[in-house]
């Protein structure tokens, strides 16, 4: 079938987090099945396409003017770019000062009017969207184009004031939230059918405490809230095959893994003492709980293992980072921005992997953590219960969630994994289990694959 894939972000082009990754993994794998996508993006940079040509849509007066172009691009292949209303700017949501850029709504909506179009003029069986950046689309779109919305990120909704109500040709009233406008929720009330990035997040979003303001419309919904877990680019993530760390290496064959270790010390500037590295490859934001792991650190000597960060983000908690770095340099490394090969290094080096987030629709780095062998320690929400297998609580663990998300509970997972680590024939089972695991794309890739037909079907 012919899906139109809109996303506000693809890797490599723009990425400022999962989506990005999520939505190039998964086309990469619906395309591997068979199945015609055709991935929309902004243009952003304007970008350059081989064989590129323009793709004619109609949009409202507001929204133009908008070109469309359709093309090859070297790192992603066929790819539909659009250039509509201020959508070119050096960040796609933030200015230099941090702050949303003031007319995101014009932006973003301008964007969903386009694609609407290009979804006529593809003639597309199906179009799925990816989060508030797109949820305008349905508002646009004739309905007999089915439409499959998936949140990667329920606490960014795309909140506008409530003149833009009159905008919009269609489902107005679905899009009126508390006296403005709600794209994300007028979305999940008008799409043929609402996904999620994992089971139990799909579960925590319909409850007050986990729903963001939103659990009610999606209780609303019922059985057409669905939760598919996210899978990892095996194509990038694999140590048998990765370019950025010092040697290769697989389950079996695991002296690749020592020499990124060694590498790792180096970099660090530290002697090994044999004592258990603890990796963590993080944005430095509230929800991804660094500062559990910063509390944590003052136990490290009793612990008798070394902490090794790689994060950007908020001043605070970078602050906060070098701080530890300076007050124990012998136990704390910090690198303060992003670094793509320390990130694959810190993968691969690392002993454990600490995942400390208060809330994970379905988290990514736990599961590249255990394609490399690396132990990964996690907060018991969302994605992070469907992937991680507590091996104090099942022999075929695979891991070690904490009891609670808070620093105390990361302490004791901290624990009861070094523990696990220091014995050997107990670590080996659980990094072959890990690493045994499929975590490609191809499985989420199916069960959207027959969503869609579900979706197509009911509508025709």
């Amino acid at each position: 079938m012919r899906i139109l894939m809109a996303t506000a972000e693809l890797r490599p082009l723009v990425s400022r987090g999962g989506l990005g990754e999520a939505v190039a993994g998964l086309t990469a794998a619906l395309r591997r099945a068979g199945h015609e996508v055709d991935i929309v993006v902004p243009d952003y940079g304007g970008w350059a396409l081989e064989g590129e040509r323009e793709v004619p849509v109609a949009v409202p007066p507001w929204a133009q003017p908008v070109t469309v172009r359709q093309g090859t691009h070297p790192d992603v292949g066929e790819l539909v770019l659009v250039d509509c209303p201020q959508i070119r700017r050096p960040d796609p949501y933030v200015g230099p000062d941090g702050r949303d850029w003031p007319d995101n709504d014009l932006r973003f909506a301008s964007f969903s009017a386009a694609v609407a179009g290009l979804a006529r003029a593809l003639r597309a069986d199906v179009v799925q969207l990816n989060d508030w950046h797109t949820a305008l689309v349905p508002a646009f779109l004739a309905p007999t184009t089915p439409t499959v919305l998936t949140i990667h990120n329920l606490a960014f909704q795309g909140w506008s004031n409530v003149g833009w109500l009159h905008e919009l040709p269609m489902h107005r009233d679905a899009y009126a939230r508390e006296g403005g406008l709600n794209m994300l929720a007028g979305a999940i009330r008008v799409a043929d059918a609402v996904a999620t990035v994992s089971p139990t997040y799909a579960r925590e979003i319909t409850t007050p405490e986990g729903g963001a303001g939103l659990d009610d419309v999606l209780r609303y919904r019922g059985g057409d809230l669905v939760g598919i877990r996210n899978g990892i680019d095996t194509a990038v993530w694999d140590p048998a095959i990765d370019p950025m760390i010092p040697a290769p290496y697989r389950a079996g064959a695991m002296d690749g893994k020592g020499m990124a270790r060694a590498e790792l010390l180096a970099r660090t500037g530290w002697a090994d003492t044999r004592e258990p590295l603890v990796g963590v490859v993080t944005r430095l934001v509230e929800q991804k709980g660094i500062d559990l792991v910063f509390e944590a650190a003052r136990y490290l000597t009793r612990m008798r293992a070394r902490l090794v960060v790689l994060g950007s983000g908020e001043r605070s908690l970078s602050d906060w980072g070098r701080w530890l770095a300076s007050e124990q340099p012998d136990r704390v490394w910090f690198h303060d921005g992003f670094d793509l090969p320390l990130a694959h290094l810190i993968f691969a080096g690392a002993d454990l992997f600490a995942m400390p987030s208060r809330f994970e629709p379905c988290g990514l780095a736990q599961m590249q953590a255990m394609a490399y062998g690396t132990i990964p320690v996690v907060t018991p929400v969302g994605g992070l219960c469907d992937t991680v297998v507590d091996a104090d609580d099942d022999r075929g663990g695979t891991g070690f969630v904490a009891a609670s998300v808070d620093a105390a509970g990361m302490v004791d997972a901290l624990h009861r994994a070094l523990a696990g680590f220091r014995h050997h024939q107990r670590r080996r089972g659980i990094v072959s289990r890990g690493m045994a695991t499929d975590w490609s794309w191809d499985s989420p890739a199916a069960e959207f694959a027959a969503l869609y037909e579900r979706v197509a079907a009911a509508r025709a």
